[in-house]
């Protein structure tokens, strides 16, 4: 286990996730059903399966291309995102 890359890992997720729109799923839910555990269960579900996609995506496409290319792709379609939101095209 290379444990740089753990917490560095959990450090960039942790703050990343901070106050998203994830955490606020959570809050209405849990303020909706009155029911804390099931909401928790249920994000945790979701978050593992979702990172298991990733974490995947990532190892098979980081066979085929270099990292700086995927992290430029990543970079550019958040500029793009960014941009069709701010000129509310999304």
């Amino acid at each position: 286990m290379d444990w740089k890359v753990f917490f560095m890992t959990f450090t960039a997720v942790f703050l990343a996730e901070l106050a998203d729109k994830t955490q606020l799923v959570g809050i209405g839910m849990t303020a909706k059903t009155g029911k804390p555990l099931s909401v928790w269960l249920g994000s945790v579900c979701a978050y593992l399966i979702v990172t298991v996609f990733s974490v995947f995506i990532g190892a098979v496409l980081g066979k085929y291309l270099k990292p700086e290319l995927i992290r430029y792709f990543g970079a550019s379609l958040f500029l793009v995102i960014g941009l069709l939101m701010f000129f509310k095209f999304i």
